[in-house]
């Protein structure tokens, strides 16, 4: 092999790595436009300011930020104070949410909303409602149209998935405006409903929801990322926008 050779395969590496480089720098960055559209990033891509784990000062060990993704590390020797769910600092009352995420096999997580956090509830998932993440091909709740991918989970349904296996990354987002509340996966509106109504409160009382007498009834509240789940899950670009 001549040097010219070894000098343009040098080159070509060295391009690749400048490339993938932009791409990271690129993720979790508002656009011009995006700013003036009054979106907000939740997430800086560098560390976890802005976050911490449930009724906790500070993000649990488990909770790590890795090539520009908030990361949950968590094994068998992880205890719950270092995977509980990662909760935002900031309550949030009527708002446009989007997000991307990817999942391990067979992982199995959500995005939770109106969260209430006080020493009242143990639990995010006693006041949030939440967007059901669920790997497509072996989660533990991927059969169930209740508690499958993009569910509101135990409440509505999800006929239709529009992501496919794990490993690679997808967008959901979550409408919550005076009590309309839109869910969309991939950009497809796979949950129209309406919160607080008698409608509301009846799906409440069939479920096992019906035991926790604050969930679903907060109309202001903290975003959260389920921790206590199996599998490994990954957020980026976690943005925003106050309606």
């Amino acid at each position: 092999m001549n040097i010219k050779t070894i000098a343009a395969g040098i080159l070509v590496i060295i391009l690749y790595i400048a490339c993938n480089g932009a791409k990271d720098q690129d993720q979790n960055i508002l656009t011009e436009q995006e700013q003036k559209d009054g979106w907000k990033s939740l997430f800086n891509g560098k560390d976890l300011t802005g976050w911490h784990s449930y009724l906790q000062k500070q993000p649990g060990k488990s909770w790590q930020v890795e090539d520009g993704a908030i990361y949950l590390h968590k094994d068998s020797n992880s205890v719950y104070e270092d995977y509980a769910d990662l909760t935002s600092d900031e309550e949030f009352e009527n708002f446009d949410l989007k997000l991307e995420f990817k999942t391990d096999t067979c992982a199995n997580s959500g995005v939770l909303f109106y969260v209430h956090e006080d020493p009242t509830y143990q639990n995010t998932w006693e006041t949030g409602p939440e967007m059901q993440i669920d790997d497509v091909v072996c989660g533990p709740d991927h059969l169930s149209k209740m508690n499958r991918m993009g569910t509101l989970y135990d409440l509505y349904p999800v006929d239709s998935e529009y992501v496919g296996a794990s490993g690679k990354w997808y967008q959901y987002e979550i409408i919550a405006n005076n009590g309309h509340l839109q869910l969309f996966e991939e950009g497809h509106k796979v949950v129209d409903a309406t919160m607080w109504d008698d409608h509301w409160k009846e799906l409440i009382a069939a479920v096992k929801f019906k035991d926790m007498p604050g969930f679903g009834t907060f109309r202001k509240g903290r975003i959260a990322f389920q921790g206590t789940e199996n599998g490994k899950i990954w957020f980026r670009n976690i943005k925003i926008k106050q309606l």
